[in-house]
């Protein structure tokens, strides 16, 4: 194996739950979710050897592009809204789900959301800085922090409105 191959797959060892995490947000179900793992990790190769550094913040970033780009494909085919999530028994982190009603309405109008705003809170969650979420992002700090605000606003309404 090439040493370029050997340090993608030591990538891939290091960041699949972030990778996995990211495209759980993006998928209707399991058989989707794998398929945005593979698109992502397509992606994160072909980005691999032109990276300048490869860190989290930018295997964050090539992942969401790749989701938020796979999305968009299949909004504008579809033409439909984002269905809500379905947690399945091989998903990370499905036992929390599964026992948490409260966790899991959150995950389901996080995933309503649109992309752009989803991707900020995922990050978030995941206890990322605003500097690094802006850096993923590709936003301004203030902006993340406004952007934020007004996301917990209307998740909040999602709650009393009774939507999802």
């Amino acid at each position: 194996m090439e040493q370029q191959e050997i340090a993608f797959t030591n990538l891939v060892k290091e960041y699949k739950s972030t990778v996995y995490t990211v495209c759980m947000m993006f998928a209707e179900d399991a058989d989707e979710t794998d398929d945005l793992v593979q698109e992502a990790l397509i992606h994160l190769w072909k980005g691999f050897s032109n990276a300048r550094q490869v860190t989290k913040t930018w295997v964050w970033r090539v992942t969401m592009n790749s989701c938020i780009s796979i999305d968009r494909k299949k909004h504008r085919k579809k033409k439909t809204e984002c269905a809500l999530m379905v947690a399945h028994e091989n998903v990370m982190q499905a036992d929390l789900w599964a026992n948490n009603a409260n966790v899991k309405h959150l995950y389901e109008r996080i995933h309503a959301l649109n992309p752009f705003d989803r991707a900020i809170v995922m990050l978030w969650l995941e206890g990322m800085t605003y500097d690094e979420i802006a850096e993923v992002m590709g936003i301004t700090v203030k902006n993340v922090s406004v952007k934020l605000f007004r996301i917990k606003e209307q998740l909040k309404q999602m709650n009393h409105n009774g939507k999802q």
